[in-house]
Order: C-alpha cells, then sequence, then structure tokens
C-alpha cells in the first residue's frame, strides 16, 4: 500500500473511479445528517419562546395582558424590536466566526473530530441559555452555541460530500437540509407544548432538549471513519485507503479501493501543481486566486460558494421560521399563530424529501432556477393581497388564508429546491487543496447574512419601527427575482459527477452549457499510469511529501 513501496492501481475508464456503493455508505451519511436536526431546532425554537407569555413577561417586566385586556394593551405586550432583533441575530454571529474557525480545525485534527468538538461547545451554549433568567445571560449562551452550530453545519456538508457516493452525493446532501426541517419542527412542536405553562419551564424547556441532539451526534461519529479525502491532503494515504476501504465496506487491498484512491491523490497533486502550498495565511489566500473570469479558478469558486449562500438568505425563509408566529400575531383575525407557525414548519419537512429524487433526477441547476422562480411569484402574491383586501383594519379572513396558503406554497418551493440544493452545491464546486476553507467561507456567509436579516428584519416589520406588515414579502420577492437570474447564469451542473470530476468539468465549460459535459478521461491517466497500470509512485511519495507539513 502507499508508502510500503507498492503502487496504487489506477484506471483510464471514468466508469470506474468509485467503488461499488454498500448500504454502509448510506447510514453513515443518514447518521451525518443528523447534525441538521439540533442546527434546525435551535433556529426555529426562538420564534415561539419570543411570543410566550412568561417570557415576555419575564424579560420585560410588563403584566400578561387578562382576556379583558384592549387591543393597544395586548399590541404593548412584546418584546422590544432591538431584544429581538439581538436574541435571534446573535446566534448567527457566532456561527458565522465558528464556521471560518471550523475551516481550520477540519484540515488539522480532521473533520470528524472538528464536529465533535462543535457538540461539545453547543452544549455549554445550551447550558448557559437554560439557566438564563435575563437577556446577558441568554444572549451569551446563544454566541456560544452559535459557534458549536457554526462548526457542525460546515464541516457535517464537508464530511457527506467526500465521503457520499457521486450517484446519490445530492440526495444524501439534501438529508442534511431535511433534518434542519425535522429539527425546526421539532422545536414548534416543544414550543405549542409548553407555550402555555407559566414558569420557567415554558421557555426552559424548549432550550434544554437541544443538548439531547448534540449528544446523539457526537456519540455516534466516534464509530464512523474519517474523511479519506481528508487524510489525503494530510499524506497520511495508509490510513486514507483504510478509512476508505471501511467507507466502501471493502477490503484494503481490493482494486476498488485503490482505484478510487489513485484518481483523489492523481487530483489532488493536480490541483497542488495548479496552486503550490505555501504558509498559513497563503492557504487561506489560495481560496481567492485565479481570474474573475475564468470558472475554475479559485476565486470563481469561492465567489460561487459564498454568494449561492447569501442568496439562500436572500429568499426570506428565515423571516418565516424566526419571526412567523410575531408575524401571524399581527395579521390579527388568526386564533392560534402557533398552530400556523407548525402548519408553515410541517409544509417544509413535508417537502424537502422531494429533492431527494429531483436533484438527481433533473439536477442542482434547474431545482436552483425554478424554485426561484415558484417562491418570487408566490411572494408577490401575498404582498399583494397584504396591501389590499388583507389589510388589518378591513379585517378580511378570507384574504389572510390566502396569505397564509401562498406563504405554505412559497415554503414548499424553497424546501424542495433551494433549501438543500446550496448546501450540495458548495459541498462540490471546490477542489482539495481548499475545500474545507471553501465549504467555511460559504457556511460563514450562510450565517453572515442569516445575522443580518435576524438584524434588521425586526425594524422592518415591528409595529413600532418600520411597520412593513405584508408589505415586506415585495422585498423578499424582489431578492427572488435576483436568485432566479443568478441560478440561471452562474450555477453549474454538478450531477452524478464525482468530486474530482467536478474540478475538470468546471476547466472546460460555463455555467449554461455545464449540464452536457460528460467525463472524457482519469487524473489518473493524465499524471502518471505506469505499465503495470498503477498510479506514478512520484505522484504518492509527492503527496505523502507535502501532506505532512500542512
Amino acid at each position: 500500500m502507499p508508502g510500503g513501496g507498492v503502487g496504487l492501481v489506477a484506471t483510464a475508464d471514468t466508469n470506474r473511479i468509485e467503488a461499488p456503493v454498500t448500504a454502509k455508505a448510506y447510514f453513515m451519511c443518514a447518521f451525518a445528517a443528523f447534525g441538521g436536526i439540533y442546527f434546525g431546532y435551535d433556529s426555529g425554537y426562538v420564534s415561539g419562546v419570543m411570543g410566550m407569555n412568561y417570557f415576555i413577561h419575564l424579560y420585560t417586566g410588563i403584566p400578561i395582558p387578562g382576556p379583558e385586556a384592549s387591543d393597544a394593551v395586548k399590541n404593548a405586550f412584546t418584546l422590544p424590536a432591538y431584544e429581538k432583533s439581538l436574541i435571534t441575530s446573535i446566534l448567527s454571529a457566532g456561527t458565522f466566526f465558528g464556521a471560518l474557525i471550523a475551516g481550520d480545525l477540519a484540515d488539522f485534527i480532521g473533520r470528524r473530530v472538528t464536529i465533535i468538538a462543535g457538540c461539545g461547545v453547543f452544549i455549554v451554549g445550551v447550558i448557559l441559555q437554560t439557566a438564563s433568567s435575563s437577556l446577558g445571560l441568554l444572549v451569551a449562551g446563544r454566541l456560544i452555541a452559535g459557534f458549536g452550530i457554526g462548526f457542525v453545519s460546515a464541516i457535517i456538508i464537508l464530511y457527506m460530500s467526500e465521503v457520499a457516493p457521486r450517484k446519490v452525493r445530492g440526495a444524501i446532501v439534501s438529508g442534511y437540509q431535511f433534518c434542519i426541517t425535522i429539527g425546526l419542527l421539532l422545536a414548534s412542536c416543544v414550543d405549542y407544548g409548553t407555550q402555555n405553562r407559566t414558569d420557567s419551564g415554558s421557555y426552559r424547556i424548549p432550550i434544554a432538549i437541544q443538548m439531547l441532539w448534540a449528544i446523539i451526534l457526537a456519540t455516534g461519529l466516534f464509530l464512523l471513519p474519517e474523511s479519506p479525502r481528508y487524510f489525503v491532503k494530510r499524506g497520511k494515504l495508509d490510513k486514507a485507503a483504510v478509512s476508505l476501504a471501511s467507507i466502501r465496506g471493502q477490503p484494503v487491498d481490493s482494486e476498488f479501493v485503490q482505484t478510487e484512491l489513485a484518481e483523489i491523490v492523481a487530483n489532488h497533486e493536480y490541483e497542488l501543481q495548479v496552486v503550490p502550498q505555501g504558509t498559513y495565511i497563503s492557504s487561506w489566500a489560495n481560496c481567492f486566486k485565479g481570474s474573475l473570469f475564468k470558472s475554475s479558478s479559485n476565486l470563481r469558486r469561492t465567489i460561487l460558494g459564498t454568494s449561492l449562500q447569501m442568496m439562500q438568505q436572500w429568499t426570506g425563509v428565515n423571516f418565516i421560521f424566526y419571526f412567523g408566529t410575531t408575524f401571524f400575531q399581527e395579521l390579527g383575525s388568526i386564533k392560534n399563530p402557533f398552530l400556523i407557525g407548525l402548519v408553515t414548519t410541517l409544509v417544509n419537512v413535508c417537502s424537502t424529501p422531494i429533492s431527494f429524487w429531483t436533484i438527481e433526477k433533473f439536477g442542482r441547476r434547474p431545482l436552483l432556477i425554478w424554485g426561484a422562480l415558484g417562491m418570487l411569484i408566490c411572494e408577490f402574491i401575498v404582498a399583494i393581497i397584504g396591501v389590499t383586501a388583507g389589510q388589518l383594519d378591513k379585517n378580511n379572513s378570507n384574504a389572510v388564508r390566502a396569505m397564509i396558503a401562498f406563504i405554505c406554497i412559497y415554503v414548499f418551493f424553497f424546501a424542495s429546491t433551494w433549501g438543500p440544493g446550496a448546501w450540495v452545491v458548495i459541498g462540490e464546486v471546490f477542489p482539495l487543496p481548499i475545500r474545507s476553507r471553501g465549504v467555511a467561507l460559504s457556511t460563514a456567509s450562510n450565517w453572515l447574512w442569516n445575522c443580518i436579516i435576524a438584524v434588521i428584519t425586526p425594524y422592518m416589520v415591528g409595529t413600532d419601527k418600520g411597520n412593513l406588515g405584508a408589505r415586506v414579502f415585495f422585498i423578499w420577492g424582489s431578492l427572488c427575482t435576483m436568485c432566479f437570474i443568478y441560478a440561471y447564469f452562474l450555477v453549474p451542473e454538478t450531477k452524478g459527477l464525482s468530486l474530482e470530476q467536478v474540478d475538470r468539468m468546471l476547466e472546460e465549460t460555463n455555467a449554461r452549457t455545464s449540464s452536457k459535459w460528460v467525463p472524457h478521461s482519469t487524473f489518473a491517466a493524465e499524471m502518471g499510469l505506469t505499465e503495470k497500470g498503477t498510479l506514478d509512485p512520484e505522484i504518492i511519495e509527492d503527496v505523502e511529501r507535502k501532506g505532512s507539513v500542512v
């Protein structure tokens, strides 16, 4: 095996660069996707908690209005906009920095260990939140928990993309988004069950339950193998072979394992020749090297990943999940806004599994294009109804029902397209030398814009501030129009390709013609095959040598 004087069997056949897939690989990726549950849960519980009577009373000191209270008294019984903004957005601030730090850790200590460490940090943050009875400790807890979520949200995508079989990678990574929706649903259910409690259990129970998801994920990851591509990057090819054999359910000396490993090694050597290694600072700078007008350059890939995650936030869906309960309260004619929030979350959960099939059948690019179109239509309809028949003073319950219906359709489009699609693409477009940092930057972009939207939205829709109400959907609709244009011109098709083949496709095509590209050679064949059909030993030695000094 590598490092021991025996060459890696390699191939020039593009159909033989991946070992046969076993059920074990599916189960591994499915479990890794579990990380989405506590990401989704933490994002989802806050909306309900901020609408709970006991929580509002505890954090503002305002007495809980009785059933005979006037509308003015009831409307005044709410958290100030700045507190809503701070409580919601501080988590995203933590995740932004957590994701960036995780990009380094994933290369130094491994993908798996970084995720486990994130679970530990998250649990500390949850303990602080659970113990809180004032704004300061709650905010500190959410900030620390954010660091943990940043670790996990960035590196789970990286890990799953690197171990998933190429033909179902999109479906498997979509499972992460599905788990996010499950987390949101669980949060809504718990909030719904504790909303009427008149003690601290009303908010402490939803917060404390999060620890269970982190413990389950961390425990399971102790039993899973490390990503073989991490070991290749570190030059530990013997360990890479063992890891790959475990993932593919093959013996270490299997020709299938050696062939797949040879292609990974050859691709890594090729990328190192394109952008040589250097210092720690230069390793980050490599993410921004190359021409803006060359689709395969590291700069273009980084812009693609970060802007795609920005666009996902621009769809406005987190407005529904962060502020949906308070928004539905302000529509006036809804008796139980918590229940409507639960319905929208349920639509999110039921719609996401559709992407498991469509993302591999039709591809990433069509889903993002048509999903943006569906969302922008729904958002403009909601906005138009809101400023006409659905105005609060008209008390038109039918108009409000129509708005809720189109919000649910809008959530359906997001959940089945942009929700999973953006995560799938960022895990596929970066070459191995910068993959962990590229995915980290992309995930950090998601959280940065998540934070920005969480900060400004209460000021846009708060009755004591901008008071846009349903008019805010004109903004989301306009931004979704930009998402539609962006997806058409800039998002490439990566369906059915190995991560190494994606590198070659980006070199030879552009976004609009990428779906027609067909693999025609392997990196192993181009970098050098011996007469015995093995990868050139000099390549193996070079990768091992360079990896040892990372």
